[in-house]
């Protein structure tokens, strides 16, 4: 990989990168739908599909107003976490285990693009590029509420249902204060 020594040419290449991570979902997220038995889960999944569809136009209007091509590269970040997800999909039956290891999977994708949008968004607005920064917002957005829906999910309908908790697990648990009552493995 070549030095990139010009932000303006940094953010293209960010650029290229989520649009080859967003294109990528987008085939992986009906697979994910599709495997979920909890209907929540699945339903989440095909919302995300929609917001996903709209990111990719959202990055191809940034593309127009950059006079850039965002096709070409390969996220390879992205190929990763989706390559964890199909294992899960191939190896594991239909239940609240393989629907917990989805929301894993689906989770480490949400952190990996929301740094991503927010990365790109803060070298748009170095640049002085106030659309393209509040469009890169608005997905950055969409990711955090998906992760957030993941989370709510996972605490309200699986993660108490895996474990064998000693205390009964409050409503408005975080993910750390959850763990904290999981019983030791040893």
């Amino acid at each position: 990989m070549k030095p990139i020594k010009d932000i303006r040419r940094l953010l293209g290449a960010q650029l290229k990168d989520i649009y080859s991570a967003e294109s990528q979902l987008v085939k992986a997220l009906p697979r994910m739908a599709k495997k979920a038995s909890h209907p929540n889960l699945a339903e989440a999944f095909k919302s995300h599909l929609r917001d996903t569809e709209r990111q990719v136009a959202r990055l191809n209007q940034i593309g127009q107003e950059l006079d850039l091509k965002l096709t070409g590269k390969k996220c390879a970040a992205m190929a990763g976490l989706i390559e964890e997800g199909k294992e899960v999909i191939s190896d594991g039956e239909a239940g609240f285990d393989t629907d917990a290891q989805l929301i894993a999977a689906a989770q480490r994708v949400e952190h990996y693009e929301i740094s991503a949008y927010g990365t790109a968004r803060t070298m748009a607005e170095l640049l002085n590029l106030g659309h393209v920064a509040d469009l890169l917002r608005e997905s950055e957005d969409e990711e955090a509420a998906a992760d957030d829906r993941l989370t709510e999910i996972a605490m309200s309908d699986l993660y108490p249902s895996l474990c064998e908790c000693e205390e009964e697990v409050p409503a408005a648990m975080t993910t750390t204060d959850f763990i904290a009552v999981i019983p030791p493995l040893m």
